[in-house]
């Protein structure tokens, strides 16, 4: 769980520094990974709470697009997150909706990646030799 939520970090960090309109007013180094790591436990509270009720009530939107339509919450989430954001003065804004986007794709490509190589299962691949060529046998674990 500290892994999912530092990645998540990460990839909002990544995604503030990268994506333009996406802004973080804090003034220093501390301040700015306080304030990040902030945004993630809001971003983390609003996925939890919020992004399987938007799933639910757009479960047709989401089955008729082929999924793409998560694309569209994500957004909705990422400027949910802003919004809230604001509302606790943490100094981290999404300027719009195609700042959002972006930004909502890169948080989820990169959690994507982090989660790939070092959450458990990215664990267990590496240990299986996976990656490294050398496949062990499933009796022989």
């Amino acid at each position: 769980m500290l892994i999912r939520f530092l990645a998540s970090a990460v990839a909002l960090a990544v995604a503030t520094f990268v994506v333009p309109g996406i802004s973080l007013t804090a003034g220093t180094m501390p301040a700015r990974a306080i304030a990040i790591l902030c945004v993630a436990v809001l971003f983390g509270v609003v996925n939890t709470l919020v992004k399987p009720l938007f799933e639910l009530v757009t479960a047709p939107l989401i089955l008729l697009t082929a999924g793409l339509f998560l694309l569209v919450i994500n957004t909705l989430l990422m400027m949910l997150t802003s919004w809230l954001a604001g509302q606790f003065g943490l100094g981290w804004a999404v300027s719009g909706w195609v700042a959002a986007f972006w930004g909502a794709l890169l948080v989820s490509v990169v959690s994507f990646v982090l989660h790939a190589f070092f959450g458990n299962k990215g664990r267990e691949r590496r240990s299986a030799g996976y990656w490294t060529g050398r496949k062990k046998s499933f009796w022989r674990r």
